[in-house]
């Protein structure tokens, strides 16, 4: 990697960081559930944009594998509404915009390497907003095996962005 590619890299993560994500901590069941929705919407525009942007067939076949777990998860996570009278987001919000922005920067700079790194990012805040859920008071323990097994898909995910992105 290049030092333009490194300079990316770590703009990317402070940018990331700068947006901790606070999905998953809401004391109102509904609206947490009305976040996570967005929060999933915003996960496969950004999955969209990846698998466009990946040069190598493999990784992008993988990152389409994992574009099939997020639509898992928002059809959950719309029945889940549905039961509990919660309103169901038609599309993203506003951080999708960060989502694919970083994903659409890492690609001007550095390839496939940069796009994962980026992706990576994406599924920390993903991974912290289904851990949020998982410890929140708010979610009635009958529901929290979703959240659970979103947890450990999202691990799963970052796991292998990470070591792609280091073989990249």
């Amino acid at each position: 990697m290049n030092a333009t590619q490194n300079r990316a890299t770590v703009h990317i993560r402070q940018w990331s960081a700068d947006m901790a994500t606070t999905v998953g901590t809401s004391s109102d069941f509904t609206k947490l559930i009305e976040n996570f929705i967005l929060l999933e919407h915003d996960a496969i525009a950004a999955y969209d944009e990846t698998a466009k942007r990946l040069e190598e067939v493999a990784r992008r076949a993988k990152v389409k594998d994992f574009r099939q777990d997020h639509l898992r998860h928002l059809q959950d996570l719309k029945e889940l509404a549905r039961r509990h009278g919660a309103t169901v987001p038609g599309e993203g919000d506003m951080k999708e915009i960060l989502t694919t922005g970083k994903v659409k920067l890492a690609d001007m700079v550095g390839g496939d390497g940069a796009i994962l790194k980026a992706m990576a990012t994406n599924e920390s805040d993903t991974i912290s907003a289904y851990q949020n859920a998982v410890d929140n008071a708010a979610v009635p323990e009958t529901e929290k095996e979703l959240f659970r097994r979103g947890l450990s898909d999202e691990q799963r995910h970052k796991s292998w962005m990470d070591s792609e992105a280091a073989a990249a």
